[in-house]
C-alpha cells in the first residue's frame, strides 16, 4: 500500500507540530494576548483613515522602505549607522534569522519557559532547540546557560528583555556574560516590551558585533498591523536583509506606521498609563489571599494560585479570557498570564478573579 501525500512528503518535524492556537474571543474581555487596550484619538482615527484612503494598493511598496525605517530611527532611537531589517511582526524576523542560520547541524539555544516562538522556528527550519530552565525565581541560570554554550555552539541565543510568559527582566551581569562567551553565535536580545520596560540593550550594539536587538510596534498599540524591526551590525543585517521575503511590508502597513509614529506621543502615554494600571493591578492581587504575583517589566502580570485550571475555567465563564500557561513548563505550574488593561477592564477582571478563586 503506498503511503498518503502527507506522509511522505511532509516533514516529520511538522507533522509533530501541532498549529499555533489563537482561542476565540468574540464576546470575551481579552486579557490574552498582551494587546494596547486603547485605540487612538478620534481625531486621530479620521486622519488616518484619509492617509489610507490614498495609499496606491495597486503598486507594490517601496522595496527599501526608507520613510518608514527612517521614522522607527527617530521615535525608537535606533543609531543612524545601524541597519534597520524589517519583518511581517517579530514572527518573521524569527523565522529568518532562523533560514539564514540553519546550516547541518546548527541549534537554537533560549533559556525556559520563553516565547514559544524560538522554539518553533528551530524546528521549522530543521535545528535544535536547546532550551536551558530558569532558576525558580524566573531569571538566568548563569552556569547552566554557559555549559550550554560550550556543550552545543548554538547558532542563535534568544535573551528576551523582558521575558514572556515570566515578565521577569534578566539580570544586566549575567546577560553580559553570556553574550561575552558567545562570540560565535548571533545573540539577539527581543525587547517586544520594552516601551513597559524602558530598558534596553541598544547602546550595547557597538560593544557586541554578535549583537541583535529585536523588537515589534505590536505592544505598543499596533498589534494589527504586524510589524517588527531588529537592528545590529552592518554585516550581520546585510546577510539577514538576504533571506527577508520581497515586499514583505505592504503598503497599508507602511502607511499606517509612518502615520502613527509622526504621532508617538499618544502611544507613549497609552504605554505610560499602562505601566501605572500595572502597579495597581498587581497591588490588588498581591491583596488576596493565596495569589502569588511575579515582578513584571512588561504590560502583564505572572500570576500563581492554587487549582489554576480551575480559575481558568471560571473566569472563561465570566467571560474573561487570560492565559493559562501551567502546562508550559514545570516552573510554570499552577500560574496564568494577565494582560495589564484600562482601569475599567482591570476592575472587571479582579471582581470576576476574586470570585473564580473563592468559590
Amino acid at each position: 500500500m503506498s503511503s498518503s501525500p502527507v506522509t511522505a512528503v511532509i516533514r516529520p518535524e511538522v507533522l509533530a507540530l501541532s498549529a499555533y492556537h489563537v482561542p476565540d474571543a468574540d464576546g470575551f474581555l481579552k486579557l490574552d494576548a498582551m494587546e494596547n487596550p486603547y485605540s487612538l484619538p478620534a481625531e486621530l482615527q479620521q486622519a488616518l483613515s484619509k492617509h489610507l484612503a490614498a495609499v496606491p494598493m495597486n503598486r507594490y511598496p517601496a522595496p527599501a522602505y526608507t520613510a518608514l525605517k527612517k521614522h522607527i530611527r527617530t521615535q525608537f532611537n535606533v543609531p543612524e549607522d545601524w541597519p534597520v531589517v524589517l519583518g511581517n511582526g517579530s514572527d518573521e524576523l524569527i523565522s529568518m534569522l532562523a533560514v539564514a542560520c540553519a546550516k547541518p547541524g546548527a541549534k537554537i539555544l533560549a533559556p525556559v519557559p520563553g516565547f514559544v516562538m524560538y522554539a518553533m522556528s528551530a524546528k521549522l527550519a530543521g535545528m535544535e532547540f536547546v532550551g536551558v530552565p530558569l532558576t525558580p525565581d524566573f531569571q538566568l541560570d548563569r552556569d547552566a546557560m554557559l555549559s550550554a554554550i560550550r556543550q552545543h555552539r548554538p547558532a542563535i541565543i534568544y535573551l528576551a528583555y523582558p521575558n514572556n510568559p515570566t515578565g521577569a527582566l534578566f539580570d544586566d551581569a549575567v546577560m553580559h556574560d553570556i553574550i561575552s562567551a558567545s562570540p560565535e553565535s548571533i545573540v539577539v536580545v527581543d525587547e517586544a516590551y520594552q516601551p513597559f520596560a524602558q530598558r534596553s540593550w541598544m547602546d550595547q550594539i557597538p560593544r557586541y558585533p554578535q549583537l541583535v536587538v529585536m523588537r515589534t510596534v505590536s505592544k505598543l498599540g499596533l498589534a494589527g498591523i504586524r510589524l517588527g524591526y531588529m537592528t545590529g551590525s552592518p554585516e550581520l543585517m546585510t546577510e539577514f536583509e538576504k533571506v527577508r521575503p520581497p515586499y514583505n511590508i505592504n503598503v497599508l502597513t507602511e502607511a499606517a506606521a509612518c502615520f502613527v509614529l509622526r504621532h508617538a506621543q499618544v502611544l507613549e502615554e497609552q504605554a505610560a498609563e499602562l505601566r501605572a494600571q500595572r502597579t495597581i493591578l498587581s497591588s490588588a492581587l498581591e491583596n488576596m489571599a493565596g495569589v502569588q504575583v511575579y515582578p513584571s517589566a512588561a504590560n502583564f502580570l505572572l500570576i500563581r494560585v492554587a487549582q489554576a485550571e480551575q480559575v481558568f475555567g471560571k473566569l472563561l465563564q465570566h467571560r474573561i479570557l487570560v492565559k493559562n500557561v501551567g502546562k508550559m513548563h514545570p516552573l510554570l505550574e499552577n500560574c496564568l498570564r494577565v494582560t495589564v488593561s484600562t482601569r475599567e477592564e482591570n476592575t472587571r477582571f479582579l471582581a470576576a478573579f476574586a470570585a473564580s478563586i473563592s468559590s
